[in-house]
Parts: structure tokens; sequence; C-alpha cells
């Protein structure tokens, strides 16, 4: 099974970041009722967010756990 590239971890991890931001700050303006700091939560937390989900992909990409061997096309 080939293993994913660095920059595939990236492009996920900032596109799962941003549906996580948006939803951090709908959920802090329904609690606090203020766009402003909403902002300021879900823009603090897209970079510490982004930033741990590419080290949290990079270590399990190197984890044998729960893979399963392909079967090669041909043999020689």
């Amino acid at each position: 099974m080939p293993k994913e590239r660095p920059y595939r971890s990236l492009i996920k991890a900032i596109s799962w970041r941003v549906t996580g931001t948006l939803d951090t700050i709908l959920i802090s303006f329904v609690i606090t009722g203020q766009a402003r700091f909403a902002f300021t939560i879900g823009f603090v937390e897209l970079f510490t967010k982004v930033f741990l989900y590419y080290v949290h992909e990079r270590i399990w990409d190197r984890l044998s756990f729960g893979r399963v061997k392909g079967k090669q096309d041909y043999e020689i």
C-alpha cells in the first residue's frame, strides 16, 4: 500500500481545518453573541490545529497498525 506524501497530509489538514474553524466560529458566536470574539477564537485555533493535525497524520503514516499488505500485480 503506498504511503501518503507529506503534501497530501498538509492539504488534508488545511481542508479539514477550514471546516472545523467554521464550526468553531459558529459555536463561539452562539455562546458569546460576539462576532469579533468568535472570529478571533476561530483564527487562533485554525493555525494551532492545522499544525497538530499534520503532525498527527505523519505519525500515523509511519505506523503499520490497521494496514493490510496488498497483493503484487506480478512476481519475478
